[in-house]
């Protein structure tokens, strides 16, 4: 498999300086899901925010100690979704600088009252890396301001990889999580990934003017504007093909993946059939096709 960004290749738990103000750690958990490993982001000169602090791995949390000068105190901990790559080192961080965790809920917390409901039922599957323990200090809202010195971010409710995914605008700049990397496109896995709500955080950030992403998984995404309109038109493609595939017949998720993923390595099949699970929730909910109950994977879907 071609390696996607050969040139973003940072040494794990050593802190690198990307922007005025602005370190990143990269977490020692690479994997053909994480790419590289998890990006934690240090903001700040003095009252340090932590973003995305990262797996429960005492060597990253040494790290992010390590990083910080005499005079630099963690004053914050943003996480931007219950990811067990993203949150678990929160809440041992808090403990050993007493700083509070603050992220938009726990989680279960931002599910559409559908996906709610076929989390209760548990037939749809998913729950990858959830870390289902997390629960912040704080809850944080749309649009919320927060500031430290020298540095302020606005909380953006962006849903859709994963319900309480939450960016922090950094003026111009975002620190955009899961929704936006440049090295991969987004798992959505239902019922904590939402296609509905992806296309319409895409179509969202569409709106601002962007200087800059910072993801949490690989390099930084400097033409912001034209990565999200390439992330529309593939989920638009992959939609168009799954319509065309069942213009031959019904086909469940199962299917179709195997159909229209035909370069899709084999380990990552399984993310490709949630994907597909996915589109077809969304083109369900929109009356272009219907599915057998109860709902999962190996269900039908037929053109309407």
């Amino acid at each position: 498999m071609t390696d996607p960004q050969p040139d973003f290749r940072p040494s794990p738990l050593i802190p690198e300086r990307i922007a005025p103000g602005l370190r990143r750690i990269l977490a020692p958990n690479a994997s053909p899901m994480t790419y590289r490993g998890t990006n934690t982001y240090l903001l700040g000169t003095s009252d340090i925010a932590v973003i995305d602090p990262g797996p429960d791995d005492p060597s990253q949390q040494a790290a992010i100690l390590g990083a910080l000068e005499p005079s630099q105190r963690i004053s914050t901990i943003l996480v931007t979704h219950a990811h067990l790559d993203h949150s678990p080192l929160a809440r041992r961080l808090s403990e050993a600088t007493g700083a509070p965790v603050l992220a938009f809920g726990d989680a279960e917390s931002g599910r559409a009252p559908d996906m709610a409901r076929l989390a209760d039922a548990a037939t749809v599957g998913g729950g990858e890396g959830v870390d289902i323990s997390f629960r912040p200090d704080r809850t944080l809202g749309e649009g919320e301001s927060l500031e430290g010195d020298g540095w302020r971010l606005t909380a953006m409710h962006l849903p859709g990889h994963f319900g309480n995914h939450m960016g922090f605008a950094w003026g111009d700049a975002l620190f955009s999580g899961d929704l936006v990397m440049g090295w991969a496109t987004s798992l959505v896995s239902p019922p904590d990934g939402d296609l509905t709500a992806f296309m319409a955080s895409l179509r969202r950030l569409q709106a601002h003017r962007w200087s800059v992403f910072y993801p949490a998984h690989g390099a930084p995404v400097t033409s912001p504007g034209d990565r999200l309109a390439e992330l529309v038109a593939h989920r638009e493609a992959r939609e168009a093909a799954i319509l065309a595939a069942l213009e031959s017949g019904p086909a469940s998720a199962i299917g179709l993946a195997t159909r229209i993923y035909t370069e899709t390595p084999a380990p990552l099949l399984s993310a490709a059939r949630r994907n597909v699970l996915a589109h077809l929730i969304d083109l369900q909910r929109r009356s272009c096709v219907g599915i057998d109950e109860p709902l999962s994977e190996a269900s039908v879907a037929w053109l309407t």
